[in-house]
């Protein structure tokens, strides 16, 4: 389904607080991609907590692991964790990935249409993964699947743009509340409304 400029930000405009922020920045682009969801959750679980450069080149020595550079499931099952560990990934991810890898080949699992799924769902069917939480199903949910309407209220960057945009005080779960409550308005372009935060807070960056 293409996305719609002209609709989005006509209904994101309906809140007055977010007009200076789709003025000054340009649509975000939101493109489903063809990817297995297996190795995008798996580069996602490299890509935490990491920089993005320094996460980029622990991914790439990980794909060199493999015959022509392709994840391959059942040999990251086999792989041990001194392997794992030789291209950067912390004791923990290397467990995430192989349990990641492992869940992938269950075959109740390869009958599954996970885009087909609803976001409820999918959170339900993949947080049963050691080591992947409600975050990393969101941000999978955003990219590579292209869904419009997630709000991963937990991600740091949302919370920081929507304390410094709508001058926010509350802190824990009374914050937690206050966003969902703003985000209410953006439904159903929720994706939308925190890609613009995203690029909003980091003009902010030193």
């Amino acid at each position: 389904m293409p996305v719609s400029k002209p609709k989005i930000t006509r209904h994101l405009s309906k809140d007055p607080v977010l007009i200076p922020v789709i003025e000054s920045i340009p649509f975000p682009k939101l493109v489903a991609t063809p990817t297995l969801l297996s190795h995008a959750l798996i580069e996602s679980i490299v890509y935490q907590q990491l920089s993005i450069k320094a996460a980029a080149t622990i991914y790439q020595r990980l794909l060199d692991k493999f015959d022509d550079r392709k994840l391959d499931l059942k040999t990251l099952t086999k792989m041990e964790t001194e392997s794992l560990r030789s291209v950067g990934l912390s004791y923990q991810k290397a467990d995430y990935v192989r349990n990641i890898a492992s869940f992938f080949l269950q075959k109740e699992n390869q009958d599954i249409d996970w885009n087909a799924l609803p976001e409820d769902e999918l959170v339900k069917r993949l947080t049963v993964i050691k080591g992947v939480g409600l975050w990393t199903v969101q941000m999978i949910m955003i990219s590579p699947m292209g869904k419009l309407d997630i709000f991963p209220v937990l991600d740091l960057g949302v919370q920081q743009g929507i304390i410094r945009l709508y001058k926010l005080e509350e802190t824990g779960k009374a914050l937690i509340k206050r966003m969902h409550e703003i985000a209410e308005a953006w439904r159903p372009y929720r994706t939308i409304a925190c890609m613009y935060l995203w690029r909003w807070k980091d003009q902010f960056r030193k």
